[in-house]
């Protein structure tokens, strides 16, 4: 196979389908892709929206306490 850097798209889809093949066998990978969706949006700018008064203090002790709870 290709160096990573230097593969196609359609050579990066196969590698990978090959790789769900091998590891997680015909009915497992067909079961991943099953359930892999795609999305919609632009995730960046919904982020910056989402937490744009947010640090990173202030979230890592929000997580800290809900685990907590």
């Amino acid at each position: 196979m290709s160096e990573l850097s230097n593969l196609t798209p359609i050579e990066i889809q196969k590698a990978g389908w090959n790789a769900l093949r091998k590891q997680l066998g015909l009915v497992g990978a067909l079961r991943f892709l099953l359930q892999y969706e795609k999305g919609e949006g632009d995730y960046t700018k919904m982020r910056r929206k989402m937490f744009r008064y947010e640090t990173v203090e202030k979230l890592i002790h929000k997580m800290k306490k809900e685990r907590n709870i």
